[in-house]
């Protein structure tokens, strides 16, 4: 017997495009269970993260014309990662597996029969990985690789050039669901969860309409969110950076005082550079330092990840 398969998807003013993501994901669907390969009463699930559009409108005309659209509204906006998690927990009381995918089209849905089938050979997590990025942009494809190699030297444990577009079994749902953190970054989670994971490569395409919902400033944001939630280097770095200005500036002194004594160099422009190089260092170090102490500032408040203003579940399809 198939099993049944959510997809869930999170929206953030996606109402341009979404009746176009629906009625590909209808098709892909309906070709699942006509197969065989997912139960017929697999859904689709979309979340609305506290859209200011007309995102929940359309999702909730989509449920009552066909009980293959299931939605979830948030009461307020909670970013990507959490609309990910709320939608993924709510699935996961019914389903059997879970795929997850942004509402922009750009990953490719035909990947999904791959993953099932890797899914159905035993594997509990599938990632679906670009197998290049000529769609991009030169700056945004050199920032986001760059991002993945960082993160790999860091020690942290990512599939490179993986985004959210992944399978996910029952167990390992179960298995995210015991990590607590308020700071989310599942590229990072989801490894941790451990099982067998398996990869599947595809071509990531365009947006099928509207924009972008991650401009640069959010990028930045969630790569710093990605490095502090998973590594400790940085401090470590902070600890080499500090013994090594410590050498350097000792000898720097004995030197300067030297070079001063004989009139080869005047001694206050030595020191005022010296006091701006050191006063700039000390402000970045204490700026990560900072970093973290305020992630477990975040972290001890125990606040939800997120609340579920309304549920629309599926019925029979049409």
């Amino acid at each position: 017997m198939a099993d049944r398969l959510y997809i869930v998807v999170p929206c953030y003013n996606e109402e341009q495009v979404l009746p176009i993501t629906a009625q590909r994901l209808k098709e892909k669907m309906n070709a699942l269970t006509d197969a065989g390969t997912v139960a017929a009463d697999s859904r689709v699930l979309f979340v609305d993260d506290g859209s200011k559009d007309g995102t929940w409108k359309i999702i909730s005309a989509l449920n009552k014309e066909d009980g293959l659209f299931e939605g979830v509204k948030l009461s307020r906006n909670r970013g990507h990662q959490n609309a990910l998690l709320a939608g993924m927990f709510t699935a996961i009381e019914r389903a059997d597996v879970i795929i997850s995918m942004d509402a922009d089209l750009q990953d490719d849905v035909d990947a999904a029969d791959e993953m099932l089938d890797r899914y159905y050979d035993g594997a509990d997590v599938v990632y679906g990985v670009r197998s290049r990025r000529d769609k991009d942009g030169f700056f945004k494809r050199t920032t986001a690789e760059g991002f993945y190699k960082v993160m790999q030297a860091l020690g942290v444990d990512v599939v490179f050039n993986h985004a959210d577009y992944r399978l996910m079994s029952r167990r390992a749902v179960e298995g995210l669901k015991q990590f607590k953190e308020v700071n989310l970054f599942l590229r990072g989670i989801v490894p941790m969860v451990g099982y067998r994971s398996e990869k599947v490569y595809y071509r990531r395409g365009e947006r099928a309409a509207g924009e972008s919902k991650y401009p640069l400033k959010k990028m930045v944001s969630f790569a710093v969110d990605g490095i502090t939630s998973f590594s400790v280097k940085p401090l470590n770095f902070i600890f080499t950076t500090a013994a090594v200005l410590t050498v350097l500036g000792f000898a720097g002194l004995i030197a300067t005082i030297t070079l001063a004594a004989l009139d080869v160099i005047p001694f206050w422009g030595i020191v005022l550079s010296a006091m701006a190089l050191f006063t700039g260092l000390t402000c970045a170090c204490m700026s990560i330092v900072g970093l973290y102490v305020g992630k477990n500032y975040m972290e001890t408040k125990h606040r939800p990840p997120y609340i579920i203003e309304e549920h629309l579940k599926g019925g029979d399809k049409d």
